[in-house]
Formats: C-alpha cells, sequence, structure tokens
C-alpha cells in the first residue's frame, strides 16, 4: 500500500508534491465552478421547456450557491476527524453521482434538488484549496500559490459557459448536469494517490448539528421571503413571518455559536479587525461577483438574441484574460498592500458593470467581451488579495476556520446576489413574458453599487 504520509509523498514526487496535491484540490473546486456556471446559459431553455419564468429558474443558481454556502462551513470539523485525503474524495463521488441524476430529472423540482444536492457538495470541496496551500506552503510563497491555484480554477468558468453553450446547441441542456462528473471522477483517483494524511489529528469533538440546522434554516427562509416579492400579492403575512423567523434563527445561531465548545463559526477571528473586514468585503463582493455571472449569459441570450455557445464564447476572453491575471496578481499580494490590490480590482470591476448599465441593443459583440474582460481583470486582482490580507494574520491552527469563514462569507453574498439580481429582473420591465434591457440595465446598476459598497470595509484592512 502506498505511503501517503508527507514524508512518502515528498520520498515518491519530491519538492514537486506539493503542485501535485494543489492540483488535486484544483480539480474539486474546478468542478464546482464548473457546475455553477455551466448551467446559467441552459437557463433561457430550461425556462422554454419547463414553462417557468425567471421567479423559479433562478433557483437553480440560487439554491446551488446556498447550499454550498451552508455546507462549507463543516468542512473544518471533517478536515479535523477525516482530513484532506478522505473530505475530498467522498465529496467528489457524492457530487458525480448527484450530477447524473440530476440530468435525468423530469421537472422543475428534482432538477433544483438535484442542483441543491450539487451545492451541498461543492461546499465541502470549495475551502480545501485555500486550506491546503496554506497549510503545506511557507508564508512568502503562499501569493504566488494562490495565483496558480487560481489560474487553474478560472479554466472552469472560462471554460464552462462554451461548453455549456455547446451541449445546450448541439446536445440538449441535460447535457451540462452531466459535464462537471468526468472531471470529479479524475479528482477522486487523484486524491487518493496525491493527497497526504493528517499529520496528527484533534481529540475527537461533537459537530455543531444545531449551529448547522439553524443557519440552513436562517438562509433558506431569508432567500425564500426575498423570491415571494415577485409575487407579493397575498403573500404579505407568509413573507412578514418568514423574515421574522429567518431574524430569530440568525439571533440563536449566532448565541449558539458564542457558547458551544466548537462552534460552526469561530466568532474569535471576527475579533481580528484584518480577518473582520475581509470578510465583510468578500460579502460584497459575493454579491457583485455571482450576481454578474448569473446576468451576462441570461442578459445578451434574452435582450440581445445571442445563442447559448455565443453567450459561452462571450465569456471566454474574460476567462483566459482572468487566467492569466491571476498569477500576477498573486505575486503581487506577497510583496503589495492587499487592501491597494483589491481596491483596484474592485475601480475595474465597478466600471465593467457601469459599461452593462448603459448598454443598448445594437452593441457589438467584440464589446460587450471588452467589458467582460474588465470585470474578470478585476476580480483576477480581487480574490487572491482578499485571502491573503484575511489569512495571513491567523496562526496555523486557525487556518482552516478561517478558509471556510472567508469562502461561507463570499458564497453567502453571492446567494443573496443572485436572488436580489432576479428580484430586479422580474420587477423590471418585461415584453411578452420576457425582461427587456431595460431591467437588466437596472440589475447592472445593482451590481455596480454592490461592488461599490466592497470598498468601504477593504479601506479599513489597512494590510
Amino acid at each position: 500500500m502506498a505511503d501517503n504520509s508527507v514524508e512518502g509523498l515528498k520520498a515518491r514526487y519530491g519538492d514537486r508534491w506539493r503542485w501535485l496535491a494543489v492540483a488535486t484540490v484544483m480539480i474539486g473546486t474546478m468542478a464546482t465552478v464548473l457546475s455553477a456556471t455551466v448551467v446559467n446559459v441552459a437557463l433561457h431553455d430550461i425556462m422554454v421547456e419547463f414553462g417557468i419564468r425567471q421567479g423559479q429558474v433562478h433557483w437553480l443558481a440560487t439554491g446551488f450557491i446556498a447550499a454550498m454556502t451552508t455546507t462549507m462551513l463543516a468542512s473544518s470539523w471533517l478536515l479535523d476527524h477525516f482530513g484532506v485525503r478522505k473530505t475530498l474524495a467522498v465529496a467528489m463521488f457524492l457530487f458525480t453521482l448527484i450530477s447524473i441524476a440530476g440530468g435525468f430529472a423530469e421537472t422543475p423540482g428534482q432538477l433544483i434538488a438535484a442542483r441543491i444536492g450539487q451545492g451541498a457538495m461543492a461546499g465541502l470541496m470549495q475551502p480545501m484549496g485555500m486550506y491546503l496551500v496554506f497549510r503545506i506552503f511557507p508564508r512568502h510563497r503562499r501569493g504566488q500559490a494562490m495565483g496558480i491555484y487560481g489560474m487553474g480554477v478560472i479554466l472552469a468558468p472560462a471554460l464552462g459557459p462554451v461548453l455549456g453553450g455547446f451541449l445546450v446547441d448541439q446536445l440538449d441542456w441535460r447535457y451540462v448536469m452531466f459535464a462537471p462528473a468526468p472531471v470529479t471522477l479524475v479528482g477522486v483517483l487523484m486524491a487518493w494517490r496525491f493527497l497526504p494524511l493528517p499529520v496528527s489529528r484533534p481529540a475527537p469533538y461533537r459537530f455543531d448539528l444545531p449551529g448547522l440546522l439553524l443557519l440552513g434554516l436562517t438562509i433558506a427562509l431569508s432567500l425564500d421571503a426575498l423570491n415571494r416579492l415577485q409575487h407579493a400579492a397575498g403573500q404579505k403575512s407568509w413573507m412578514i413571518a418568514e423574515a421574522l423567523l429567518a431574524l430569530v434563527g440568525l439571533v440563536l445561531f449566532v448565541l449558539r455559536e458564542r457558547h458551544a465548545l466548537h462552534p460552526l463559526v469561530n466568532i474569535g477571528l471576527l475579533r481580528k479587525p484584518a480577518f473582520l473586514y475581509a470578510c465583510l468585503g468578500a460579502m460584497a463582493l459575493g454579491l457583485a461577483l455571482f450576481g454578474s455571472t448569473y446576468l451576462i449569459p441570461l442578459f445578451v441570450q434574452t435582450t440581445l438574441g445571442f445563442t447559448a455557445m455565443e453567450a459561452g464564447l462571450l465569456m471566454l476572453p474574460a476567462g483566459i484574460v482572468l487566467g492569466m491575471t491571476f498569477p500576477l496578481a498573486g505575486r503581487l499580494a506577497d510583496r503589495q498592500s492587499a487592501r491597494g490590490l483589491v481596491l483596484f480590482g474592485i475601480a475595474v470591476f465597478a466600471l465593467s458593470a457601469v459599461l452593462f448599465a448603459v448598454s443598448d441593443l445594437n452593441l457589438a459583440f467584440g464589446w460587450l467581451a471588452l467589458w467582460t474582460v474588465f470585470g474578470r481583470i478585476g476580480i483576477g486582482f480581487m480574490l487572491p488579495a482578499l485571502s491573503t490580507g484575511a489569512l495571513n494574520p491567523l496562526d496555523a491552527q486557525e487556518l482552516g476556520a478561517g478558509s471556510s469563514t472567508l469562502n461561507f462569507m463570499r458564497q453567502l453574498g453571492g446567494a443573496f446576489g443572485v436572488n436580489l439580481v432576479a428580484l430586479t429582473i422580474e420587477f423590471g420591465e418585461h415584453s411578452a413574458g420576457m425582461p427587456t434591457i431595460n431591467a437588466f440595465h437596472s440589475a447592472w446598476w445593482l451590481v455596480a453599487a454592490f461592488v461599490a459598497v466592497a470598498a468601504i470595509p477593504v479601506w479599513k484592512m489597512r494590510v
């Protein structure tokens, strides 16, 4: 049997074992990002096939992100008890099965359930990359490693819409559900071969299941209350009740986390100013990032008449540029102020959103692609610097909780971002049952406002 201790991996692969390990967790993250983005170009076809509107189809994105947001906080406990090798391999295997089942969905409810299942497994996988990088690389190489890791991960959203567009146009939208399965199967094999066994494990401790249930309930109730705004007639009592229950759930969750021996969220980390401000910035950033990723394919297909393939090709140059930006931004994050890099990225991203907000129906493909590129350059400068700015001040034993909390805040912002963007479109101008360009303009202004708000806590990071 192969020795998968750190020493055994070093003996077998030399110093490159770190990069093989990073490539393995990158496979898992790529699968989650691929799954999150590939479905966006299929939304229009799904709406047509099932006869549903924007108010229901957005749950394919929102449900995925909300489930991912909730479960990712369980990754710290799983890492402590089972290690990154077992946790990642099992999560990727279950993700594969759920993806295949989703491809055979016969009703919108079944498809949404599959997306929620995918999101739940994605939540367990996503923090693994950041956690592993900060555990196995020295401090002065973490920015570079995050840049390389990020470059690989960005291939998924770059290629995902193109792959999704090809599958939708040439085959059927159901194949976008099947698409991540081969990637995660490869990831299972790589995890078993290249990831190390834990050097040591803490004494077993109880998982904070009450905290997870309270958090999941709070997120579900608040998102459903927002969704009911789209059909407010006769829903006022339900919305008020759900909002109040969500508020009670949030209070109970915070109280639980403050007094639990082993909380789901380490509230103590939020007492560190740099980490707190980075988390607030990550939440606002998630609102803008996921909102814009949801908007672009739907915008060009619904109002500009693009095919699914054209919508995917529109996002390809942006993904390639983002992949090139990440290593540069990662190296800069090792040498420059994290605050300065994030603020620069925010300015560029906001410019992209504003340009989309003032677009018209006659705009050429090239200009739309360029504006998408601007947005991805902004993201490329924001994400590595925000990660290093948040996690470098933490101790080694805090990295697992810190990385999962930071990812959680970004995903939480994303879940609400997609929901708020969908609400803005639904309330906007419609023609023949479909949103017009004016409805999308309002949504783009909202995204620009989201990312501008992120500058406030980032300015206070001072790192």
